[in-house]
């Protein structure tokens, strides 16, 4: 068992930003997160470009971040997913080593929540094929060493991380041959327009437009379907629409995301009040929980500098600190973010894209003619098991949402997969039985 004055979950900018700001100002703070280390997928580690030293990978607010936060005296705990919290002011995590579960108890005074946000996928055919990724999980598997030297990548989908993502995957030797963005022009003209009063975001934008060269930006194109070759199986080719007309573009890879979606269910685990699909807040991070606070993603998707600022803002409300002054800049953010979602909001064509044939549901290889005569979540959960697969809906319940307009229900422990061996620990097993 491990107790602290505040628990983190999550260790993206997010987190680090809380767990710097609550123990700058006396508090014991433990930090923890089911990766190896701190960063989340905006800061993740791993191999730098060719021809970037290591030590300059990222520098700036990241490696600022970063020192800030190992200066701080916050106890960090790697590798652990949080699975429940079945008891008052207590959550029970669990990381496994060398095929071992390891439980532990952790108590708290006050809860910061830093889930963060994964992406969003929606299902087409061929989406399952070899070579087809997400855009996140292509970035964080070739950090990892996964290579792409002179793969042709098409990047599809939506939001404003498909620019960043398609430089990243050039810098690492990747032929980008296409960017997709199913928003409209129209949409994300006014969007553009109304970054004049944040010119960092601008600039950043315009640094990633030129690092692509000639490469299209095609606003208004989204994805019809992915295919493979005959012979050998794999990706071959995507086939584009932009509403009017439909073309096929060679390829090797895909990386596609549709935005990103809130991680709530350790927060609906909880009990804390969600509005539309986001953890509500007050101006000091607080959730409806009175010694509950959460930041960044989970309450709007807003990008780094909103992520900073709400996590600082959770760490010195929990401490007591002084978290008044950074209010207006965080109303400004979430006015970004609110212009974010609507430029970038799911256009209805989406919803056609799957056939009858076409997976849904991954983890249960559930068809989309199996669940488009169910009455709602829970019937298609009772009679074809989508989402009951190891991911717990977290990829097809946004998908169904889009499609169907289904509510995921019933969030409940354990949050992930767990070993029965998880169960079998003295203390833990009673609490948990």
């Amino acid at each position: 068992m491990k107790q602290a004055d505040v628990v983190i979950v999550g260790a993206g900018p997010a987190g680090i930003a809380a767990a710097t700001a609550a123990a700058g100002h006396g508090r014991s703070v433990i930090l923890l997160d089911d990766n190896p280390a701190a960063g989340g997928q905006i800061w993740r580690d791993g191999i730098p470009p060719p021809n970037q030293p290591k030590n300059d990978k990222e520098s700036g607010p990241r490696n600022t971040a970063l020192q800030k936060l190992n200066r701080s005296g916050a106890t960090l705990l790697f590798g652990y997913r949080v699975f429940d919290a079945c008891a008052p002011s207590t959550l029970y995590a669990m990381r496994e080593i060398a095929g071992n579960a390891e439980v532990i108890e952790l108590r708290y005074r006050n809860l910061i929540l830093a889930t963060g946000a994964r992406e969003r996928f929606l299902p087409f055919p061929g989406w399952t094929l070899p070579g087809v990724f997400g855009v996140g999980g292509l970035q964080a598997l070739v950090k990892g060493g996964f290579q792409i030297q002179g793969k042709r990548i098409v990047v599809a989908g939506s939001g404003p991380l498909l620019l960043a993502a398609a430089a990243h995957l050039q810098q690492y030797g990747g032929k980008i041959v296409c960017v997709a963005e199913q928003a409209s022009l129209s949409r994300l003209a006014p969007f553009a327009f109304s970054l004049w009063s944040h010119p960092a975001k601008i600039w950043q934008g315009i640094r990633y437009r030129l690092a692509l060269g000639k490469t299209p930006y095609r606003t208004g194109c989204w994805p019809v379907s992915a295919v493979a070759d005959e012979t050998t199986g794999l990706l071959r080719s995507i086939q584009l629409t932009d509403g009017t007309k439909s073309w096929k573009q060679d390829c090797d890879l895909i990386a596609c995301g549709f935005h990103l979606v809130p991680n709530t269910e350790l927060s609906s685990l909880l009990g804390c009040t969600l509005r539309d699909g986001f953890v509500q807040v007050d101006e000091n991070q607080q959730t409806s929980l009175a010694n509950i606070y959460c930041a960044g993603e989970p309450t709007t998707i807003g990008g780094l500098d909103a992520a900073l600022l709400q996590g600082e803002i959770a760490g010195l409300s929990c401490a007591a600190g002084p978290a008044a002054a950074l209010r207006a800049r965080n109303a400004r953010e979430k006015m970004f973010a609110a212009r974010l979602q609507k430029a970038f909001a799911m256009r209805p064509e989406l919803r056609s894209l799957a056939t009858a044939d076409t997976m849904v549901c991954r983890c249960e290889d559930v068809p989309y003619k199996s669940l488009a005569a169910r009455a709602g979540w829970t019937d298609a959960k009772l009679q074809t098991r989508c989402g009951m697969g190891p991911c717990q809906g977290r990829i097809c319940g946004p998908a169904t949402e889009m499609l169907f307009g289904w509510k995921t229900t019933s969030i409940r422990p354990p949050l992930f997969p767990v070993p029965v061996s998880a169960f079998c620990h003295g203390n833990e097993a009673q609490h948990l039985s």
